[in-house]
């Protein structure tokens, strides 16, 4: 009889200790999990939970704007920006030029979600770079306001560059004329906290 109580507190330890080694085990894969989380992982998993979700964005520049997010890539966002009583509100923002995130109602929670389990392989839109979203703005001749980290800007981009853009300065209104231009400034992209077009 004490042999078989003995073997019963031998189990029950050894139990116990694999439940705890089996916690550890756990606890430590979140944490490698959550360690491999980008911004940009954070970010595309809140609008994914909610197709409508605005972002409640801090520049580094100190500016504040809502943004309801319609599309991401590699190193952007761009999407509608809330609030804004200009008739021109949509944007693109590079997600180096976001200073703070600050999650509303259970968005905090949804971002630290693991992302949904499928094609491995991330959508096109994901894989493009600043640049090229950039470019397609350059090839339309769009005016565009220009938000950098020193001051605002109004005109068409010329070009773009590995890491710059060429912006005609223009007048807000008036078309790209060789008269109506300013100036040109080639803008490094880590200058440009906001495109709106």
């Amino acid at each position: 009889m004490r042999w078989d109580r003995l073997f019963d507190d031998l189990e029950s330890q050894l139990e116990q200790e694999l439940d705890a080694e089996q916690s550890d085990l756990v606890a430590e894969e979140e944490r490698l999990r959550l360690g491999r989380l980008a911004l940009r992982d954070r970010l595309t998993e809140m609008v994914r939970a909610d197709a409508g979700a605005e972002l409640d964005l801090l520049l580094r520049d100190g500016s504040r704007i809502l943004l309801a997010v319609a599309s991401s890539g590699r190193d952007w966002v761009a999407g509608e920006l809330r609030g804004d009583t200009r008739v021109r509100a949509a944007c693109i923002l590079p997600l180096s030029s976001i200073g703070a995130v600050a999650p509303r109602g259970d968005q905090l929670a949804v971002s630290l979600g693991a992302p949904p389990v499928g094609d491995p392989q991330p959508a096109l839109s994901a894989r493009l770079g600043l640049g090229f979203v950039l470019r397609e703005l350059s090839r339309r001749r769009s005016p565009v306001d220009l938000v950098t980290s020193w001051g605002r800007l109004h005109g068409t981009i010329d070009r773009i560059g590995r890491d710059h853009l060429d912006l005609a300065e223009h007048e807000p209104g008036a078309q790209r004329r060789g008269r109506a231009v300013r100036r040109t400034l080639l803008v490094p992209f880590g200058e440009v906290l906001l495109v709106r077009y």
